[in-house]
């Protein structure tokens, strides 16, 4: 089974690709080295990272953004509180997709077929303030900044309560809310 999210820094390091790039910094990844973590959080990150919504995410960021701890903080910013998220050149990655090693494929690698596939520059791939991939002009020498990161929590949080309008609205496309009618009875 493949699995996103998932990698090794220098051959050796196992972590959880956070962000694959950054805004203005397209050969830079925001990493979680699992090692580092206590038993708990290790195992709630995994819960999250083998989720169907972190392995449907763009980048794991934005579900760690509004996923808790069973301790009740945010898990991203649990992680940047703790110093946890490291930047790492995206070359130093070794995404492991599956238990094959002919799977395997090299962070910086991945970002170009991705950027390909989108029509894109691997630029224009971080996650911009809007919560979209994108140009953006953010400084990355603050990315992770207190300021920072309320903006990209607010940004992350609007656009998954418009995902949630439009899913709602599909749904009742599909199949729309019936309301159920009292009938009176009569006798005859």
């Amino acid at each position: 089974m493949a699995i996103k999210h998932v990698g090794v820094v220098n051959g050796d390091k196992k972590v959880v690709v956070a962000y694959r790039t950054l805004p203005g910094d397209a050969h830079s990844a925001l990493v979680i080295p699992t090692a580092s973590l206590s038993q708990t959080y290790h195992d709630e990150l995994f819960t999250v990272v083998d989720s169907a919504q972190g392995q449907q995410a763009y980048e794991l960021a934005t579900v760690l953004a509004v996923k808790k701890f069973s301790d009740g903080t945010s898990m991203l910013g649990a992680l940047h509180n703790a110093n946890k998220l490291k930047k790492v050149a995206t070359e130093t990655v070794t995404m492991q997709p599956g238990p094959q090693k002919e799977s395997w494929v090299q962070l910086d690698e991945l970002n170009k077929i991705i950027a390909e596939q989108k029509g894109v520059t691997i630029e224009e791939l971080a996650i911009t303030e809007d919560g979209k991939p994108g140009k953006t002009t953010v400084n990355t020498q603050d990315v992770l900044s207190d300021e920072d990161l309320a903006k990209q929590y607010r940004s992350q949080a609007d656009a998954l309560y418009k995902e949630v309008q439009q899913l709602r609205k599909q749904a009742d496309e599909l199949s729309p809310k019936k309301t159920t009618a009292k009938t009176a009875k009569t006798d005859a």
